[in-house]
């Protein structure tokens, strides 16, 4: 765009840099990137210093040792597991003949391929733009062309200040697209909330099985691949829970540690549907060497995203690859779990469950008394998926065996001639019923 580089290869060593004032990164983590961005590791390098080198960021001393390693592996492409300055970017590349990316940019890279709708698409252009001004630093090759002379720029200065001033403008008219995009997902939650429709967000590291999980759940055929970043745009079904009735579950994209800022700020208005989602399914991978390493990493993330104060549930996914899923302990974790696999369906029942737990859903089922008359009530609790029993008293009235969240109870309350006897939640020894048609598959006490 702006800036002379070579082009990207498809064979690629992988450089760790690990300081000893900082933790280390996760080697698997980085080979799973450059996987996912279509690149083939050839080689790996890792080097320990105290510090970054200024010019070279290894050191002079392990420079040649890459230099080697990169010829004898026939790569063509470095990707360095850290964030470069520009300088030393340009200077690896010059000295190794190869294009040398940063972690930024192999995620970069990895949304840009994956971008299918247009808000995506934008959000992945303005990520793009912002880590360009960041490149524009000290200038590269192509900007030692302009030469000034006496009273003039310095070499290189003119075309600096250009390029500046075109990403400032290509930057304000991606905004204000994305804005309208933004705007138009605004008003679409805010008819949600409006209509008091409950919303869950997925959640959890990439890769953890989020959108096998949301097809499960909603019988739907979203993409899902074994790969990091599988799912970009947001995607959203209905979904029916017992006792609350009809649900948004959203399907996000997923955290990794280190998640670039310039990637947060663009993707601002898709991570909101996070940050006002009702309840996150945090969805972790039991198969995973450190679980407890990523629901930490995702926690992170999710309080830089301003929503670490939203009602999480944790579901321990692909458990039939364990041996013994009740057995497994996950350092950290402080509540229940619910343990599901996505892809044979076991636990989804169970998590259903929990999941209405979690909305206000009470254990024991209320009966509610309705006059004859009150159809419309009744067919609502009917929509809500919260009859468990139907029963007519001697009266002619309707009394009908109910799980329901406490936002339900509260509208009964308030609605005219509608009965809650006992209001303890048990049936009434007293109440004489007949009962008339108690449902299949029901939800039995």
């Amino acid at each position: 765009m702006f800036i002379d580089r070579l082009e990207v290869g498809n064979k690629g060593v992988l450089l760790h840099l690990r300081l000893k004032s900082e933790p280390v990164s996760d080697p698997h983590e980085f080979a799973e990137l450059a996987r996912s961005a279509g690149i083939d590791e050839v080689a790996q390098m890792t080097v320990e210093r105290q510090a970054a080198h200024r010019r070279w960021f290894i050191g002079e001393g392990r420079l040649s040792d890459l230099k080697e390693c990169v010829k004898d592996s026939g790569a063509d492409v470095l990707l360095v597991d850290r964030e470069l300055r520009s300088g030393q970017q340009r200077n690896l590349e010059t000295e190794l003949g190869v294009r040398v990316m940063t972690r930024t940019e192999v995620i970069l890279k990895i949304f840009a391929d994956r971008a299918k709708t247009h808000e995506g698409q934008l959000q992945v252009e303005l990520a793009q733009l912002k880590h360009a001004q960041t490149r524009l630093v000290r200038g590269w090759t192509h900007l030692d062309r302009q030469k000034g002379g006496v009273g003039m720029r310095g070499a290189g200065e003119k075309q600096v200040e250009l390029d500046r001033r075109m990403l400032a403008e290509m930057i304000k008219k991606t905004e204000e697209r994305l804005d309208q995009v933004a705007g138009r997902r605004e008003r679409s939650r805010k008819r949600r909330t409006r209509s008091e429709t409950v919303t869950i967000s997925l959640v959890g590291y990439t890769n953890a099985g989020k959108s096998t999980l949301f097809n499960c759940l909603t019988h739907s055929s979203v993409d899902s691949e074994d790969k990091l970043f599988a799912t970009l745009d947001p995607t959203m079904r209905k979904l029916d829970i017992p006792g609350v009735g009809e649900v948004v579950l959203a399907d996000t994209v997923g955290f990794v540690s280190n998640l670039p800022h310039t990637l947060i700020d663009a993707f601002k208005s898709t991570l909101e549907e996070v940050a006002n989602a009702d309840l996150l399914l945090h969805v972790v991978d039991a198969s995973d060497k450190d679980p407890g390493l990523r629901i930490r990493q995702v926690n992170e993330v999710l309080a830089e995203i301003g929503a670490s104060a939203v009602t999480s549930l944790i579901v321990l996914n692909k458990c039939d690859l364990l041996a013994d899923p009740h057995s497994l302990l996950v350092d950290g974790l402080s509540k229940p779990a619910s343990r599901v696999s996505a892809r044979t369906g076991e636990g989804v029942e169970q998590l259903i469950n929990q999941i209405g737990e979690q909305l206000g859903v009470a254990h024991a089922a209320q009966l509610v008394v309705l006059p004859a008359n009150a159809g419309d009530v009744r067919a609502w609790l009917y929509s809500q998926g919260a009859v468990l029993e139907e029963l007519l008293t001697e009266d002619g009235r309707i009394s009908l065996k109910i799980r329901v969240d406490t936002r339900t109870l509260a509208r009964l309350e308030n609605t005219p001639n509608v009965v809650l006897p006992g209001r303890d939640g048990m049936l009434r020894s007293d109440e004489p019923v007949h009962r008339i048609s108690p449902l299949a598959g029901s939800m039995h006490e």
